[in-house]
């Protein structure tokens, strides 16, 4: 009897249907502190949560503003140059990056106008980032698949 109630709550479990929560960041600051709290910090803590209430979140980053510098391989060779805590961070900002890409699969969009006119190229950001013809059709795709909308000024 124990066997069947078990085997009868898993199907349970596993048949229930799984519920899937979606946010779109619109990524804008060029602030260090902010960008760290809300998308470095915020996404795994985000992610976190519902992982614990057996939920799912997905998460995309629309990336265009001031927010371009955080997401380049080399930003000592573009307009950011001079930006030294930036400079300095860089390494550990590219591995954090990397994981939310890889371990927390969120999906970062770059706007490809602002792109063009900050002169930089596919081959200036990270193979994790996709440029999107620009931040407002981004976001409205995303928003259209019922991504929730949250700015991050």
């Amino acid at each position: 009897m124990k066997k069947w109630l078990l085997i009868l709550s898993l199907s349970v479990l596993l048949s229930a249907e799984e519920i899937v929560h979606k946010v779109v960041f619109n990524l804008t600051t060029g602030d260090l502190k902010t960008f760290e709290k809300i998308i470095l910090s915020g996404i795994p803590a985000q992610k976190t949560y519902f992982e614990n209430k057996m939920e799912e979140l997905n998460v995309a980053v629309v990336i265009h503003g001031d927010a371009y510098k955080f997401f380049l391989k080399d930003p000592g060779s573009t307009k950011y140059k001079n930006e030294t805590l930036l400079l300095e961070t860089r390494e550990v900002l590219e591995k954090r990056l990397q994981s939310l890409s890889r371990d927390y699969h969120v999906e970062f969009l770059i706007c490809a106008v602002g792109m063009k006119k900050n002169d930089l190229t596919e081959k200036d950001i990270y193979p994790f980032v996709t440029p999107v013809a620009n931040s407002t059709i981004g976001l409205i795709e995303k928003q259209n698949e019922g991504y929730a909308y949250i700015p991050v000024h």
